[in-house]
């Protein structure tokens, strides 16, 4: 699974190279941005300063990576939700949707930087400057609102994806040390004590800031992943019965359970823009795009339809616990356990210092090293806390699918659209962009309520 990427490219707008330092591009205090009349003789790609631009190929790569995060570890037991056959057409409707959403947040990015003359923006800057100078003057004074929305989802969303990472050791922990008792929904108690004695290492760990020696675990957990997939489908296939023996649908409350987890497990909104700001050539990212996404929802449907067919009603997320006790399969258990204890940190730091950049101005900068680390243990006791509180994986990352990145993915791009498209080049004939953009719309707020109410009645039900 890819534990950094997701992470370390959401919120900057150029390729994150791991260190202590806050990101290269905080969002700034006061800034206007001006309009420029002579938008089509701007050249933004001719204006960047990327120190080792990316190819084709490589972007692919990266936008695999950044989209792909422990989601597709718990994407089986959605499947498991919703129905088999069911869950495979929605899979691909909101792989096609999602990637849909992603083209126009970028498309709109990048008439952005002609008419305001900048090279690249990150997601929260595009987010204000669409308001700063959109065709409704009186939302102006709105728009560090709506940049400070798009900072507020990103962290919750990133930091409730550290609390999935930790009930995702805690589990593969207990199930090598003490075996299945306790792992399911009907007893967590064992589980809690296992999430709660990895608060301390987890602690040390993430009191690490210079993070270039944890870097290279992630091109580890890259193969990992690899590796998971093929494994998923060796051994649902030896356990797998008849297919037509698989129900097909469940109810409509397992379906909303489900978009939230797939749209947790696919979403790339986050990783879309520092990959085009860091890209060779930009004007190439729909090909990126539409590789990339097919790519990870190929892989989402192997593990999901893999997993469910083959491990059935007992599925348990993450889907390694379903391996049965071999050698290779304990192997495979202890290897994800290390991955993402030690990749937590790269997880942890990105949301980190999104906080610490709007903290630190209300402190001493003499006492900055003492106030950092008072926050970093902060945080990691309150992502500890929600952990123990709720430790379903399925309704916590269909929570974070739902409530996030219904707003992220969905939401908030067409929003954007609308704001830079209102004037030039207009809604079109019978306003077909603001109909376009409506329908976006009401499929995030359905996604919204429906899924946040499904999955937090699940996460009550299992308190």
């Amino acid at each position: 699974m890819e534990l950094s990427s997701n992470v370390n490219h959401c919120y900057t707008n150029t390729e994150v190279e791991p260190s202590s330092k806050p990101p290269p591009h905080p969002p700034p205090d006061k800034k206007k941005y001006t309009l420029h009349a002579d938008k089509d003789s701007y050249d933004f790609v001719a204006h960047r300063s990327t120190r080792k631009p990316t190819n084709t190929l490589e972007s692919i790569g990266h936008l695999v990576k950044g989209c792909l995060g422990g989601g597709i570890l718990g994407i089986h037991e959605a499947y498991m939700k919703c129905g088999l056959w069911s869950s495979l057409v929605i899979t691909i409707v909101f792989g096609f949707y999602i990637t849909y959403c992603v083209h126009i947040l970028v498309k709109s990015a990048q008439i952005l930087y002609k008419r305001l003359h900048v090279p690249e923006m990150s997601y929260p800057d595009v987010a204000e400057a669409s308001l700063e100078i959109g065709p409704f003057p009186k939302l102006r004074k709105y728009s560090k609102w709506f940049r400070y929305a798009v900072d507020l989802i990103i962290c919750i969303d990133l930091f409730g994806a550290c609390c999935v990472y930790q009930i995702i050791i805690a589990k593969t922990i207990k199930q090598l040390i003490g075996g299945n008792e306790g792992i399911d929904s009907e007893n967590l108690n064992y589980l809690r004590l296992y999430i709660l004695a990895l608060l301390v290492p987890i602690l040390l760990l993430c009191m690490i800031t210079t993070l270039k020696y944890l870097a290279p675990f992630t091109l580890l957990a890259d193969v990992f992943i690899v590796a998971c997939v093929i494994a998923t489908v060796v051994y649902s296939l030896r356990s797998a019965p008849d297919i037509s023996t698989v129900p097909a649908w469940k109810d409509v409350i397992g379906f909303f359970e489900f978009c939230g987890i797939v749209v947790f497990s696919m979403e790339g909104i986050g990783v879309s823009l520092p990959i085009e700001n860091n890209m060779k050539e930009p004007k190439k990212f729909p090909i990126i795009l539409s590789a990339g996404m097919t790519v990870v929802v190929s892989f989402l449907i192997v593990v999901g339809f893999f997993g469910y067919w083959g491990f059935g009603e007992s599925s348990r997320s993450p889907v390694t616990l379903n391996f049965p006790s071999e050698i290779f399969a304990t192997i495979m258990k202890c290897l994800m356990a290390v991955m993402i204890f030690v990749t937590f940190a790269l997880n942890f730091w990105a949301p980190f210092n999104l906080v610490w950049h709007y903290v630190s101005k209300k402190h001493d900068p003499k006492k900055h090293w003492l106030w950092e680390r008072l926050y970093r243990g902060s945080f990691i006791i309150v992502i500890t806390a929600i952990a123990i509180a709720f430790p379903n994986i399925g309704n916590l990352m269909g929570l974070l699918g739902a409530f996030c990145l219904s707003n992220m993915g969905f939401i908030f791009p067409a929003i954007i659209e609308l704001l830079v498209v209102w004037e030039d080049p207009g809604l079109g004939k019978y306003r077909w962009r603001l109909w376009k953009n409506v329908l976006v719309l009401l499929v995030g707020i359905l996604l919204f309520i429906a899924g946040t109410y499904s999955n937090v009645k699940g996460l009550i039900a299992n308190l």
